[in-house]
């Protein structure tokens, strides 16, 4: 059975030293739960801090080792000094706050940052000295960020996916994080990378993107000539446990106690921990402002506040409790009767079978974060009602509101708006209440949190089997010297070549991608061979290709296989197209030229290209995405096709593509010997056209349909320069 090793800050279980004495207690988190679902597939190992520092157990490692491997667990000693800067200081001062857009929270030391660095690279080094070959490492949270490529430089092989718990903020925010690409080239050494949400997912894509140039297609980022996936994974709660928690006689109990209490009166529940990110402050005061405009509601509900400490040695924690202390009290004081208290604050951890009556008797959950990367208090609620009656109101700013969307979705900074939807709620029927509640109960029923973790882990398998058969495609030297002496030993050779980003860099500007000296001399030797047939197959347009290869015996194609020009030929048409179409499309273009400084567009005989090479990017991918949609529209009965390639959209007649061209190039004689070279998926259809024992090489590491790929041009040149040589 392969092993999963399941690396996090915190063990499931935590040491505590009285006296002589080494207790152990085990945790309870829904990660815990959800990874032992696994137990079935994998041998579960979790390695993390045993939550004591190193100094108070020096004595007894050994034994708590020997302890806690009985749990299948692995500990990761830190001193004291290094827990104060890495867990206090650099992950919740600086990461904290600055992921849930607390920017003004956040504070960055040197140290802080070293003690980071130093406590990854301790995880590093035990998980090196016990990791198989086999093995899935499974990073968890940003704890660890840069753990994954510490691993990756020293298991090149290693299967690594990681999973991050909090938001991940856009790439302005992201950017003031003085050792940002340290920790983006960190989590890139991952094979999988995990975020609760696709927003989340796209603020990383973009800031990879920005900060280190890297490009990604479909979730996919080419880093180092490897496949690095990112992908959205909604993090489920234990359905059925919470589901069938009132089932239990002591719950049963303490809901007729909580229920004889309150009476016949409304009751919002509030469940969080006392942190800044939740919006506390902002809930209180809604629920002020509800009891303000709604007189006819006091005294017929009843807010239950319940604060979990946390960080309490904190300033901005300690200053936070102060003014939920003062909010409370206002209220109670302002609105209270003798006979009625508008806010039950309990500031404690409740266990299990005193949460869970909560959840049960509350007529309204009022979760209202600033910012929350899933919550799964929401879930919990949710999964509770047995009667299915409760309404759920909801941050939109929680990673929960992109799975829970029949809630009340409210801004959390808004207190009107909150008061209204507490409103709504209380007004709210019961047959719809029950009605929306099954279609979401229904949904965290299919994705619980066993169904995450095995979705995760699918998902690593089958990334680390995409770059094994990537891998496989790389061009080999045997594959190389198999290639050049079939061609050697051929009568009749095709070579089909793009051009941009294949015999060249990509620069998608000519002036910036003119042929040079090199390349020039490799092509004439090769077409003053009479056995070679040599063509160049490119999106250019037919006057630039004249231009730079009208004086070598080639034959060229241009505009992806709309005109082609025999050796020593004049320009041809392949197929007769029309153009009167491009009237209609220009304006549009137009439109997004004007509305992305520094796209443009390239009108050639038979299309017309919008390039956003040249405009900010992250404005260039909207519009992009905005214009191709607005195009689909119009050119379906138009008999025009729309093509995407590298930083451009084309619009063209239907049943023009390279393949075409490149299908009849190679009927026209009996080839023993067939070459195809291409950068972009418009060379996917060259790939596809051709026999299967034809060689066909990608330029770049991606998903092909071409027998081979190879990093860069200059393989390619290498390639052409050798074969010119036979």
């Amino acid at each position: 059975m392969k092993r999963l090793l399941v690396i996090s800050n915190r063990l499931p279980f935590t040491i505590t030293r009285r006296e002589s004495k080494i207790q152990l207690n085990p945790s309870v988190g829904g990660l815990a739960t959800g990874l032992s679902s696994l137990s079935k597939t994998y041998h579960n190992i979790w390695i993390g801090w045993p939550g004591i520092a190193v100094e108070r157990v020096k004595e007894k490692k050994t034994r708590i080792k020997r302890r806690l491997k009985r749990e299948n667990c692995y500990p990761i000693f830190i001193k004291q000094h290094d827990l104060e800067h890495y867990y206090y200081g650099f992950c919740n001062r600086t990461i904290w706050p600055l992921f849930h857009y607390f920017t003004q929270y956040s504070t960055y030391s040197r140290s802080n940052w070293d003690a980071y660095i130093r406590v990854n690279e301790i995880f590093c080094r035990e998980i090196a000295r016990i990791t198989k070959p086999e093995d899935i490492i499974w990073i968890h949270d940003y704890h660890l960020m840069i753990l994954p490529q510490l691993l990756r430089n020293r298991l090149p092989e290693a299967t690594i996916g990681f999973f991050l718990h909090i938001p991940f903020p856009s790439s302005e925010v992201f950017r003031i994080l003085p050792p940002r690409k340290d920790i983006v080239e960190g989590l890139l050494g991952s094979d999988l990378i995990g975020f609760h949400t696709y927003d989340y997912a796209y603020h990383f894509i973009q800031t990879v993107r920005r900060l280190l140039g890297h490009e990604s297609s479909m979730g996919q980022i080419i880093v180092n000539n490897r496949i690095v996936r990112v992908d959205a994974f909604p993090m489920g709660i234990d359905y059925e446990k919470f589901h069938r928690s009132t089932e239990d006689l002591s719950v049963q109990r303490e809901i007729k106690k909580i229920k004889k209490r309150v009476g016949e009166r409304k009751i919002i529940i509030s469940i969080d921990r006392l942190d800044y990110t939740k919006g506390i402050p902002q809930r209180l005061e809604a629920f002020d402002c509800f009891l303000d405009h709604n007189p006819q509601y006091r005294e017929k509900v009843t807010m239950i506040l319940v604060a979990v400490p946390s960080r309490t040695g904190v300033e901005h924690y300690a200053q936070l409790k102060r003014e939920v202390d003062e909010l409370i009290s206002r209220i109670n004081g302002k609105y209270g009767t003798i006979g009625w208290i508008p806010i039950w604050y309990l500031y404690r951890f409740l266990p299990f079978k005193s949460l869970v009556p909560l959840y049960e008797i509350g007529d309204i959950a009022l979760i209202t974060p600033i910012r929350d990367g899933m919550n799964l208090i929401a879930k919990e609620y949710l999964a509770t009602k047995k009667e299915r009656k409760g309404v759920l109101i909801l941050s939109e700013m929680a990673g929960a509101s992109k799975v829970l969307g029949e809630a009340i979705i409210v801004n959390p900074n808004n207190k009107d708006e909150i008061a209204d939807a507490i409103k709504q709620a209380l007004s709210m029927s019961e047959k719809k209440q029950i009605k929306l509640n099954q279609v979401m109960q229904r949904r965290l029923k299919r994705y619980n949190v066993e169904r995450w973790a095995h979705d995760f882990t699918d998902n690593l398998i089958r990334t680390k089997k995409l770059q094994s058969e990537m891998v496989k495609k790389n061009l080999k030297p045997e594959a190389e010297k198999r290639l050049l002496r079939d061609y050697a030993k051929s009568r009749k050779r095709l070579l089909l070549l793009d051009y941009d980003g294949t015999l060249v860099p990509f620069a998608g500007e000519p002036a910036d991608a003119i042929p040079d000296k090199t390349i020039i001399r490799i092509l004439r030797r090769l077409a003053a061979d009479p056995k070679n047939e040599i063509v160049i197959i490119s999106g250019r347009g037919r006057q630039i290709l004249d231009k730079w290869f009208g004086r070598i015996d080639v034959c060229l194609i241009a505009e992806h296989g709309v005109w082609i020009k025999e050796v020593k030929g004049t320009w041809e048409m392949l197929t007769p197209l029309k153009r009167e179409w491009k009237r209609q499309i220009r304006p549009i273009m137009e439109l997004y030229v004007d509305r992305t400084p520094g796209s443009r567009i390239e009108e050639k005989d038979f299309s017309i290209v919008w390039h956003y090479r040249q405009a900010e990017q992250r404005l260039a991918i909207i519009r992009a995405s905005e214009l191709k949609e607005r195009l689909m529209d119009i050119t379906a009965p138009l008999n025009l096709n729309i093509l995407e390639g590298s930083k451009i959209i084309e619009v063209k007649n239907i049943g023009i593509n390279k393949g075409v061209a490149a299908e009849k190039c190679a009927k026209r004689a009996n080839r023993d010997f067939i070459l195809a070279v291409g950068d972009d998926w418009t060379d996917e259809d060259t790939f596809s056209a051709l026999p299967e024992w034809a060689y066909t090489i990608k330029v770049g590491v991606a998903v092909t349909k071409a027998r081979y790929t190879t990093p860069s041009p200059n393989d390619i040149r290498k390639l052409l320069k050798d074969m010119a040589s036979l």
